[in-house]
């Protein structure tokens, strides 16, 4: 009523009315399938429950790498302060057992005369210029760093301080090799790489060449080439077998095919891979009318290939649910000639034009062949020709009467 007096603009009461709809009412007229694989490559799927988990102790290096980076530094940091800590207590405790502590003590008490007694008694120490904890702790870290500043030093008075002194070398390159080594290794990961792999947002169904046919469009970003590039595709939906058992997420292969044969691509420009839709694709019933939110459907897309700088295996993924797959349309061309030179242009990479493509199933379309003859074809693009202009040779002039 106050919209209709011009109180209150119209779409203000909209929303309003909008607001008042329960929650419960709103979520369950805009309940989704969840996700298995999300659009940037991560699987939706979270592990609960798992009672073994020393099995991940099992293998610390990768456990390491697949740690958050703040949890790596702060157990990178935490290894090297506990090492340090405890060789320091080590020679702390040699230097007491050795009576090095008392000897520096009464060198402090007596002064110069006290020194000279010392060096006269003969009294050598198993590290010398150590008095305390402290001193300790930094021989420890001038011994496993290397750092030697040359005011302490271990002598052979003591054969326990030199097997200490190896040992802690020892364990001091081990620490090294693992934490740079996992270092290495977070920021050399594969996946790194995959962020520069892209997937056409949504996904087209269309015929090509007379057959309906999935479509998606990939292309790398970098100059550098993914060697021996291979992709393919998996369906994943709720399925229910002869016997009564129930498969949540079931995963069946769908035969790909693109441009150049096979699974291995050439990704040197963006390629539109397709999948013919067959009497033995899973998409063989599937229509315009089901690709809606509600329908259980998800097309997983997984490229593989080796890094050509690296030489590490990388691998992209993504997924488009059934509202994400659009019928009756085709990605536009971006690959142009110019200068000669073949330039992309990916401002256009995702965009698509709608065709004539029938509103019915491969299967109905493959029962009844008359339905394309129906549809009126768009014209076929032709690629750009450079045009001459050619003089002619002859002349044509009126005969003479």
């Amino acid at each position: 009523m106050l919209s209709r007096k011009g109180i209150i603009p119209e779409e203000y009461v909209l929303t309003r009315l909008a607001e008042d709809v329960p929650d419960h009412a709103r979520y369950r007229a805009r309940e989704r399938r969840a996700r298995f694989v999300g659009k940037s490559g991560t699987c939706n799927v979270a592990h609960k429950n798992i009672r073994e988990q020393g099995r991940f102790l099992q293998d610390v290096f990768t456990t390491l790498v697949d740690l958050k980076w703040p949890h790596t530094l702060v157990i990178f940091t935490m290894t090297f302060l506990c090492s340090w800590l405890l060789f320091g207590m080590t020679w702390w405790l040699i230097a007491f057992a050795h009576g090095d502590l008392d000897h520096s003590t009464q060198l402090q008490a007596g002064g110069s005369r006290g020194a000279g007694e010392a060096e006269a008694g003969g009294f050598v120490p198993c590290v010398t210029s150590i008095h305390s904890f402290t001193s300790a702790f930094l021989f420890s870290i001038e011994v496993q760093v290397t750092i030697g500043f040359g005011g302490r030093m271990v002598t052979e008075e003591c054969p326990a301080a030199i097997l200490i002194l190896i040992v802690q070398n020892i364990v001091g390159l081990v620490i090294n090799a693992i934490m740079l080594g996992c270092i290495f290794m977070k920021t050399a990961q594969a996946h790194r790489r995959a962020e520069t792999l892209i997937f056409s947002k949504h996904a087209v169904i269309a015929l090509r060449e007379g057959r309906l046919c999935f479509m998606l469009r990939v292309g790398d970003l970098r100059k550098s080439m993914i060697i021996s590039a291979t992709i393919r595709m998996q369906v994943v939906k709720k399925t229910t077998s002869l016997e009564g058992e129930v498969v949540p997420l079931n995963q069946v292969d769908i035969q790909m095919e693109n441009p150049v044969g096979g699974s291995n691509i050439f990704l040197v420009s963006p390629l539109i891979i397709y999948h013919v839709i067959d009497k033995n694709s899973p998409l063989y019933d599937i229509s315009p009318q089901h690709l809606n939110h509600h329908e259980d459907l998800e097309v997983i897309v997984i490229l593989e290939g080796v890094v050509e700088t690296t030489g590490i295996t990388t691998q992209a993924r993504t997924s488009y649910l059934a509202d994400e797959i659009l019928w009756g349309q085709r990605f536009v061309p971006i690959v142009a000639e110019e200068d000669g030179r073949y330039s992309v242009d990916y401002s256009k990479f995702g965009n698509t034009v709608r065709v004539p493509t029938p509103p019915c199933t491969a299967r109905q379309l493959e029962e009844d062949r008359s339905i394309i003859d129906s549809i009126p074809l768009s014209p076929k693009s032709t690629s750009r020709k450079r045009s001459f202009r050619l003089k002619p040779k002859f002349t044509i002039t009126d005969e003479p009467s």
